[in-house]
């Protein structure tokens, strides 16, 4: 049985995504299993979506402060459905290092004290004894009030690809859980193995420390409207504004978000042809380069002077904004926004790909402790 600390939901949101699931009135016979019939039943959809449930949920217990041991219980184990052997493995390699994440955050001064995780299953697709799952989960995490001033929650939205395989006796087993998204990596996805540093022709920007100041930074008063960005980003980072295209199957949506954000704030247009860097624009048919593109962002905000960089992450204020270098090649991968400090000086950002809402600096440094990170002051 679940702990109480956790809330799932994954009955409803199957229903309608099992439209998605080919079942004809002349289905295999009992006696031929799914490799044979290439389709799956409703019972057995709805099995795929429990068990990617407990699956995430399982590591979201992980990241907890509490007492209480991570479940381990049948939902990872149904009758028609369960984790393959060397699933099993990868999934007890995942919560010892997402156990280390938790230790890391407390050495951050930053712990969670509840959780609720949601998986909905968006699609399955069968096709010789192999099922593909497209699954969205939903996680809040509360804070726990260390120095009393972190905000109530943070949340991500989180899209995943499980593979499942069939078996002789016409069972499924789970053989793959896979993060489709671009961005920085939800809290509770365990860390890629670190890729090796290239080098780069393009230095435009300095890299920001990433350890704790003995003194927090306060932002100077700016000409832009901060509180506008912030709002704007809170109020967009789940359900897109409609009025602006999404760049989410095209390189990731990251940047356009931050790009409207700031726009919300006062950023104004600056004409020019799209591929040219120094120009910055949208409209109804199209828009420029860097409007849409990290390293092109960096470019026009650095040569414009809207912005400079910050030797330091912590020392970001509402409206700034972080880039990451995933793998330290020279090219930044993500854009975000900061919506949230706190009095004590901890930088809490939103932003896309993956959707997420007021993620500390602290969690995302623990969770990506490989990449580089860019800091600008807006």
């Amino acid at each position: 049985m679940k702990s109480t600390t956790f809330r799932s939901a994954v009955g409803a949101v199957l229903t309608a995504a099992l439209s998605a699931v080919v079942l004809p009135a002349s289905a295999a016979s009992a006696a031929e299993g799914p490799a044979a019939a290439g389709t799956v039943d409703t019972a057995t959809a709805q099995s795929f979506g429990r068990l990617a449930d407990a699956v995430l949920t399982q590591r979201t217990a992980a990241l907890l402060d509490t007492k209480e041991s991570v479940r381990r219980a049948a939902p990872l184990a149904e009758k028609n459905v369960r984790l393959s052997a060397g699933q099993t493995r990868t999934e007890d390699t995942a919560l010892s290092t997402l156990r280390s994440r938790k230790a890391r955050l407390a050495a951050l001064g930053e712990a969670y004290t509840s959780a609720d995780t949601r998986v909905a299953v968006d699609r399955v697709r069968v096709q010789a004894g192999h099922a593909t799952v497209q699954a969205t989960e939903t996680t809040t995490l509360a804070y726990k009030k260390i120095r009393g001033d972190e905000p109530a929650t943070t949340g991500f939205q989180a899209h995943h690809r499980l593979s499942f395989a069939a078996t002789a006796d016409g069972k499924w087993q789970l053989t793959g859980l896979t993060s489709t998204d671009d961005g920085p990596l939800a809290v509770n996805e365990p860390a890629k193995a670190p890729v090796a540093a290239r080098t780069t022709a393009l230095p435009d920007a300095t890299p920001a420390a990433i350890s704790v100041p003995s003194r927090p930074q306060a932002k100077p008063a700016g000409s832009y409207n901060y509180a506008a960005m912030a709002t704007y980003a809170e109020k967009y980072w789940q359900n897109y504004n409609p009025a602006y295209r999404k760049f989410n199957e095209a390189g990731g949506d990251c940047t356009n978000f931050v790009s409207q954000a700031l726009k919300a704030g006062g950023w104004a247009n600056k004409s020019g042809d799209a591929e040219d860097y120094r120009s910055w624009w949208y409209d109804t048919s199209y828009q420029s380069t860097s409007w849409v593109g990290t390293n092109e962002w960096s470019w026009f905000t650095l040569d414009s002077k809207r912005a400079t960089n910050l030797a330091n992450v912590y020392y970001m204020g509402v409206g700034d904004v972080m880039q990451m270098d995933f793998d330290k090649d020279g090219s930044k991968d993500h854009t975000m926004v900061v919506t949230y400090r706190s009095s004590s000086g901890v930088p809490y950002l939103t932003y896309h790909s993956v959707n997420t809402y007021r993620k500390s600096v602290a969690s995302i440094i623990a969770s990506n402790p490989t990449s580089a990170y860019y800091a600008y002051r807006i």
